[in-house]
């Protein structure tokens, strides 16, 4: 019964884990370090089929690049009242890339902060190294072309 319950408490824990949700200033935190890291971060959605449709390119080149310093971030722009739904997408397509689920407000108030050309549509993506945005895309990505921003960013 010990083990039993040791295991159920550590599923749980996993579970949790999944999904963080944070806030703008965490986002702010969590990509802009001061290190030669290149923090690529895909703003997507679960109701969203083009975010969708591109998840498993960020998920092979972040399988490809674990030994380089490459962090691939998936942000959701679901409601934080559908995490639920977030982690299940996470867990069902065996996600490995480091997720959140972002709950910053109303989204008029940061969208351009992360880069004034965006109008808020998703998918999106945003290149981060030593604090510093290099690149912002808004639209989606084939593997091939996002290979090709992530390579040109980092030679």
């Amino acid at each position: 019964m010990k083990i039993c319950f040791s295991l159920l408490i550590v599923f749980f824990t996993l579970q949790v884990d999944a999904q963080k949700i944070i806030d703008f200033d965490q986002f702010i935190e969590r990509t802009h370090q001061q290190n030669d890291t290149l923090y690529v971060v895909n703003f997507w959605a679960t109701w969203c089929k083009p975010c969708i449709a591109e998840i498993p390119a960020f998920e092979k080149l972040n399988s490809e690049l674990k030994s380089s310093p490459v962090k691939i971030i998936l942000l959701s722009l679901d409601f934080k009242s559908q995490s639920s739904n977030v982690e299940a997408f996470i867990n069902k397509n065996g996600i490995q890339s480091e997720t959140a689920l972002l709950s910053a407000g109303n989204p008029n108030s940061w969208i351009d902060k992360i880069d004034e050309s965006w109008s808020g549509a998703i998918p999106a993506t945003v290149y981060y190294r030593n604090s510093e945005k290099l690149e912002f895309h808004e639209g989606d990505y084939s593997e091939e072309t996002l290979k090709n921003s992530i390579n040109k960013l980092t030679q």
